[in-house]
């Protein structure tokens, strides 16, 4: 006599953040449907996917690793990233992925950006610490380290301004300009953004101050201060020595300069 093994159908969740498709393949319904809900905006429509990442769930009370601290490394051709929370083996070449991880967001939330920084290190682009907005068909980013003012001037945006993030923005290269992508990475407004695309006006980078004034940045110090928000965590001198080319290359491309800013809305009168 033999007994029929009953098993969940593997489901997969295509992601697409700034025109890549990632899917993630779970047997666990309940977690397919909490990613779904988490990424509403960004779940893909396309069958197909660039990459695709197999999730093994544990639950907290099973043995995790130790480690809290984030490690992203290569191997022969393979990433291996892990956090306390999380451990993936990644083959690019091969396109696919496996992660074992505790049953939240969060650590999808953290593969999601690592994955997307290794991605872009490669095409000229990168994730940076910014809020941004499409306003009248062009793109801004607002670039600063925690209380610079990312929230604040996403909470002042006007009516007709997009909102992309308030706080992880997706910069994506397309020969000699630059588009603003929207991302499910959000900030303090804890609002996820809009999943649309523009061309880069200009990034400004924040600053408070007693009145609302555009500032000139020297070449060398947009490039620092962008490279100070910039989010990489491989450790590969290739990709980080590709950052600071692709930060040089944007600085010479797009206007940099510095806001200084009164929390008040009509500082979205100067920017254009």
């Amino acid at each position: 006599m033999t007994t029929a093994l009953h098993t969940t159908a593997k489901e997969s969740v295509s992601i697409e953040i700034g025109g890549m498709v990632i899917a993630l393949s779970t047997h666990d319904p309940s977690f397919r449907r909490l990613i779904e809900n988490r990424y509403a905006g960004f779940v893909g429509t396309s069958p197909s996917s660039h990459f695709e990442f197999e999730i093994d769930l544990y639950e907290p009370s099973e043995s995790a690793p130790a480690n809290d601290d984030l490690e992203v490394k290569i191997e022969e051709g393979v990433w291996l990233l892990k956090r306390g929370d999380f451990r993936a083996r990644w083959n690019p070449h091969a396109g696919k992925g496996q992660i074992r991880q505790l049953r939240n967001p969060y650590a999808v939330d953290s593969l999601l950006r690592i994955v997307h920084t290794l991605i872009l290190a490669r095409q000229g682009g990168f994730l940076v610490h910014a809020a941004s907005a499409i306003r009248g068909g062009k793109a801004f980013l607002f670039a600063g380290v925690s209380g610079a003012g990312k929230t604040t001037i996403s909470r002042l945006a006007p009516p007709d301004a997009k909102l992309l993030t308030d706080e992880i923005s997706y910069v994506r290269r397309e020969g000699n300009r630059y588009m603003a992508c929207g991302t499910p990475f959000a900030g303090e407004l804890a609002r996820i953004g809009e999943n649309q695309s523009a061309p880069l006006r200009a990034l400004f980078l924040l600053e408070k101050g007693l009145q609302n004034r555009i500032e000139p940045v020297g070449a060398t110090e947009a490039v620092q201060r962008l490279l100070r928000n910039v989010l990489f965590f491989a450790d590969d001198p290739e990709l980080v020595e590709l950052v600071f080319q692709s930060a040089c290359e944007f600085a010479s491309l797009v206007p940099i300069r510095r806001l200084v800013f009164v929390p008040d809305h009509r500082v979205w009168d100067i920017i254009r």
